[in-house]
């Protein structure tokens, strides 16, 4: 007897397919039995092969008439990188995540995966350890790229109103860890000393490239549904963190360490807006309840993904998520108070700069 159409395996569409997350994930299922036929979208091909290229820019509405054949789409297109111009990567990120779910609701498709952050629950030092994956969204919607997380969750929010056909599953990590990563959080590690508010420790939790993977995997074969987060099982302490790294704190007050990261912004010394920082002095910890019904273990823990986020820092220098060249980064050889030190003579530089 033939198998029914349901019970076939889906064709699964990619977006970015040609570089980042996109093409990780499109490495991993091209030869996977759990689906038929592997759909590779970007505006140039890749080089992974046994998929179907398909060359178009993802907010293209024409998209619809590409994905006609499609059964699942996995949206991983995007561009949120510290140092893009704030209005340019906004526009291109929402117009991006709108453009894939009318087009996917156009063509039939059953299922869209996106992907936005953890980050999305807000980092605060009264937060529960860890956050229910239900817990509500409190960020503080900003300039920065938990701004783009929040406009493309309230675009999917819109379309399972507006498309009660289309199911739409988000999944949100911790912060992420693998090669070319590069956020707010990774930028921390390659500071001299690391922050830490007078009052409140940080509790580190991260999310491996790999384990997002396998993640994606169950999302697009919809064992998984709904809003999900992932990331390694429980925490790290700080006193855990500074052990592994080899790295030490220093403590600065908050109010002081919020205003004159927002003045650095402000001036544009530095890439993010005051908020982010709350994400590396203020826990965000999260728990993976649906993931681990669906059957599914991280395959990293958290003492491993900052050992390999680590092992990425040689040779790269921040200072408040502000990237340093190798002669700018003499200033961090003294440790942290000649890095805050230095801060300040940045924000003083760039105001003569100003007034001329």
């Amino acid at each position: 007897m033939p198998t029914s159409k349901r019970h076939r395996p889906p064709v699964v569409a990619v977006t970015g397919a040609a570089s980042g997350i996109g093409r990780v994930f499109l490495s991993k299922v091209a030869s996977s039995a759990d689906f038929r036929r592997v759909v590779a979208i970007d505006d140039q091909r890749g080089d992974v092969t046994d998929v179907t290229w398909r060359v178009l820019d993802i907010r293209d509405p024409l998209l619809a008439n590409r994905i006609s054949d499609v059964d699942v789409l996995v949206h991983l297109a995007g561009d949120f990188g510290l140092d893009a111009e704030p209005a340019e990567r906004r526009a291109y990120n929402i117009r991006a995540a709108q453009t894939v779910l009318t087009a996917s609701a156009a063509a039939r498709v059953r299922r869209v995966v996106l992907v936005t952050s953890a980050m999305v629950y807000g980092a605060a030092a009264d937060n529960p350890v860890p956050l229910a994956e239900d817990a509500p969204v409190a960020a503080e919607p900003d300039t920065g790229v938990v701004g783009d997380y929040l406009e493309i969750e309230s675009l999917a929010r819109r379309a399972l109103r507006v498309h009660p056909g289309l199911e739409v599953t988000v999944l949100r990590p911790a912060a992420l860890v693998g090669p070319d990563v590069d956020t707010v959080v990774t930028r921390h590690f390659e500071a001299p000393r690391l922050l830490v508010v007078k009052g409140c420790l940080p509790r580190w939790q991260f999310c491996h490239l790999d384990d997002l993977v396998s993640a994606l995997e169950l999302a697009a074969l919809g064992q998984v549904t709904g809003i999900v987060a992932v990331g390694s099982d429980g925490w790290l302490e700080m006193e855990q963190v500074e052990e592994v790294s080899g790295l030490r704190r220093f403590e600065l007050p908050a109010g002081l360490t919020f205003s004159t990261a927002q003045r650095l912004h402000r001036l544009g010394v530095t890439p993010v807006p005051a908020t982010d920082l709350h994400y590396v002095v203020y826990p965000w910890v999260v728990t993976t309840t649906a993931l681990h019904q669906a059957g599914w273990k991280p395959a990293w823990t958290n003492e491993a993904a900052l050992q390999e986020l680590l092992s990425h820092r040689e040779g790269k220098h921040a200072v408040v998520g502000r990237r340093l060249s190798g002669k700018d980064a003499t200033i961090t050889a003294a440790g942290a108070t000649v890095a805050v030190i230095g801060t300040a003579a940045i924000v003083r530089a760039a105001r003569r700069k100003k007034k001329i």
